[in-house]
């Protein structure tokens, strides 16, 4: 397949092409698509995915930019999965994320592909996860998932990435309150951005207030939410927050965690995709029957691919 070996050299226009690939809804493409994940998925890459979440107005995407810079610089390729809210009449990305990257657009070591989300519940988009794994095919070491909003449907990200980072802002409402109503639950950091000019003192005074909240809540997680500030604009904190990604992967990895995590994950979204597509009754058939366990067995040693799974039952 041609299209997989450009994909491995890490040709962008490979990737665009394979990427519009597994989202068609046309048949044979499906079928050449659920071919093409299958070769991705037997190859061995070495990947960390970070998830960026946070309200509209946070500054996601200009933290992204900053933060995408960052890691280039050190040498990393840096894919940015920016899943967009989506028209409700013609499916298509309305915010333009990738206009608001400037630097990293025109950096030759990223790639940045805006997703309309399609109305699809979690803040991503339907094929996401097959999107990573075809970014990772490209040889993209670092991927980003810049997710929709923030909220108890955005907590499906903690079932896509390695690392969640929440964005917060100072002066957004009752922000303690929303630690303590689910963010907590898929938060492995909450940094507040913008902090920089007169914004500066109160941010900082902000992630004071969220580091003192999460420390009572902290007692009862194996591994702490870490807290902090950030300026995009300045560069202020970026550093620290790639370096406290990179600790915590490490950690998980010497324990065997990291694998452990993305094993779950894939079961997660197969019980999910089982339970929306062929629906309960189909679902309960197969856990009484211990189908289900053979099924989680073929994805977890790459055998099959989840969407070819699902087209056979």
């Amino acid at each position: 397949m041609n299209l997989f070996n450009d994909l491995k050299k890490g040709c962008k226009l490979a990737l665009s092409k394979a990427i519009t690939l597994i989202e068609s809804t046309n048949t044979d493409n499906q079928v050449n698509a659920r071919k093409l994940i299958l070769k991705c998925k037997n190859e061995k890459f070495s990947s960390i995915r970070i998830g960026v979440t946070g309200i509209p107005g946070v500054g996601k995407s200009t933290f992204i930019d900053s933060f995408g810079k960052y890691l280039t610089s050190k040498e990393h390729k840096v894919a940015v999965l920016a899943i967009d809210p989506s028209s409700e009449k013609t499916r298509g990305s309305i915010l333009g994320d990738k206009s608001r990257m400037e630097k990293l657009s025109a950096d030759q070591n990223a790639f940045i592909r805006p997703t309309p989300s399609s109305g699809f519940l979690g803040g991503v988009a339907n094929k996401t996860r097959e999107t990573i794994t075809l970014c990772e095919a490209a040889g993209y070491d670092i991927i980003i998932i810049e997710t929709v909003g923030v909220g108890q449907s955005e907590i499906s990200i903690n079932n896509l990435v390695d690392f969640t980072l929440l964005l917060m802002i100072s002066g957004a409402g009752d922000e303690l309150q929303g630690i303590k109503r689910g963010i907590i639950e898929f938060a492995d950091a909450i940094f507040v951005n913008k902090a920089d000019g007169e914004n500066k003192n109160k941010a900082i005074n902000t992630s004071i207030q969220y580091k003192n909240t999460v420390d009572l809540l902290n007692i009862n997680r194996e591994k702490p939410i870490h807290v902090g500030y950030c300026s995009s604009i300045n560069n202020e904190g970026i550093q620290s927050i790639w370096k406290i990604i990179n600790n915590d992967i490490i950690k998980i990895k010497s324990n065997n965690t990291f694998n452990q995590n993305r094993q779950k994950q894939e079961i997660f979204w197969l019980h999910k995709r089982i339970k929306d597509d062929l629906g309960l009754r189909k679902y309960e058939e197969l856990t009484k029957s211990k189908k289900i366990e053979e099924l989680e067995n073929e994805l977890n040693t790459n055998n099959d691919t989840l969407d070819n799974i699902i087209n056979k039952l």
